[in-house]
């Protein structure tokens, strides 16, 4: 028999391939338990639809979790009369997520990907995931939520849970999830270069979350798909499932909390606080100047606005910043910052006088409210408008070539945004 691929063990981190490394322009992982009748009739499929595209530079890898129905066995059959299938039987580790990263950290492509083995992903979806990376895509996912895309005869109740576990993970990880249509997709393709290095910690099934969270992801395109029904064995998803990826989400939360642009536009509106209300009681605290509270409000305002904007260019948004350089640009991005900001203070003024004059709170007390008030609506517009990726304030760039965007400075900002 031919021989099996060892498992890789230790940490979740898949490497650069070395200099010397045999390479493939693509390696598409298959990970199986129980799959015995669908794994032939899927490996020849898919043997049809890439060989006229890729020629012999393109791997299948099976990982199998050792399978009671013998999966591994049927595919170490036929190695021999497929040079392009690799195998690879874990017999001590576990779970979907996990055998997709092993089966990466295997692998021998400059583009990795992964599909099911149930015969509910049509392989010709592949095709246009290898498109979407042609035209210079970090990340190419399959959706059931596009044009061209769809599910067969899902059940209402299923229909709810599935639209139901999106809008929780747009709710606990927005920054991550808003960038997909379908989060929930286990039919993706990536550039290697996207998570080489970083140790990656998927719990439960939905890996796909994971890769954006943690991967160095700038582009994200999508292709159509109909999720099909199973024709053969029986579905894996359980409630059990659902409760690992609410755990991940939360654990996702954490880990990218301090990367996050809203925590960090938050961090710096805090520094904002602290300008604004130091200027507040130096010019209205009648044992200070004594200045009348609105005008002494709009100057403390306007101060924090200016030392806001300078940490916002320069950490917060660092990074979109630095595709628009330049006095001229940077100018821009201020007055835009200070009109939004300018709108948000008089909402701000309002409140102010409202909690203050009219239901007498603590001025202080007051300030703080109005303040934690507006600063939702301060970075939605600003995220939106100042530091958007493409956006009318940033250094526009057409796609880049199939060719260029291989390397990893891949410059190219489609679908970019922080977790």
């Amino acid at each position: 028999m031919t021989a099996l691929l060892p498992t890789p063990e230790g940490s979740l981190v898949v490497a650069p391939l070395g200099e010397n490394q045999e390479r493939v322009r693509f390696s598409l992982v298959i990970p199986t338990y129980n799959e015995a009748t669908n794994i032939v009739p899927l490996i020849k499929s898919l043997e049809a639809l890439l060989t006229p595209q890729l020629g012999d530079s393109f791997e299948l890898i099976v990982v199998d979790d050792d399978s009671p129905d013998g999966t591994w066995k049927v595919v170490q059959a036929i190695l021999p009369a497929h040079p392009r299938l690799r195998l690879m039987r874990r017999q001590g580790e576990k779970g979907l997520s996990t055998a997709v990263i092993r089966g990466w950290q295997a692998a021998r492509g400059e583009i990795i990907g992964v599909m099911d083995a149930d015969m509910q992903h049509p392989v010709e979806a592949n095709l246009g995931l290898l498109a979407e990376m042609g035209r210079g895509a970090d990340l190419a996912v399959a959706s059931r939520h596009v044009s061209g895309g769809g599910v067969s005869d899902w059940s209402a109740a299923r229909r709810v849970l599935s639209r139901g576990a999106q809008l929780l993970g747009l709710l606990i990880l927005p920054g991550v999830l808003a960038r997909l249509t379908d989060p929930m997709s286990g039919y993706f393709m990536l550039r290697r270069s996207a998570i080489e290095g970083i140790e990656l910690s998927p719990l439960g099934y939905k890996i796909l979350i994971e890769v954006v969270a943690r991967g160095r992801v700038r582009w994200i395109g999508e292709t159509g798909y109909v999720f099909r029904e199973r024709a053969e064995g029986e579905s894996k998803v359980t409630a059990r499932l659902y409760l690992q990826y609410f755990q991940h989400l939360l654990r996702l939360r954490w880990a990218t909390l301090p990367s996050s642009s809203l925590f960090r536009f938050c961090i710096v509106g805090g520094t904002g606080v602290v300008v604004d209300m130091g200027m507040l009681f130096l010019l209205s605290d009648p044992r200070m100047l004594g200045w009348g509270l609105t005008r002494s409000k709009i100057i403390g305002a306007e101060t924090a606005i200016l030392t806001n904007f300078l940490l916002n260019d320069a950490w917060t948004f660092r990074e979109l910043a630095r595709t628009a350089p330049g006095l001229k640009r940077k100018f821009r991005r201020f007055l835009g910052f200070n009109a939004i900001c300018t709108a948000g203070l008089a909402l701000n003024v309002v409140l102010l006088n409202l909690l203050f004059n009219v239901w007498h709170v603590d001025r202080y007390l007051a300030n703080a409210l109005a303040i934690i008030a507006v600063t939702f609506w301060n970075y939605a517009l600003n995220r939106r408008l100042n530091w958007a990726p493409g956006g009318p304030l940033s250094r526009r760039s057409r796609a880049p070539s199939f060719a260029a965007a291989r390397a990893p400075d891949n410059s190219s900002t489609r679908g970019e945004a922080a977790p």
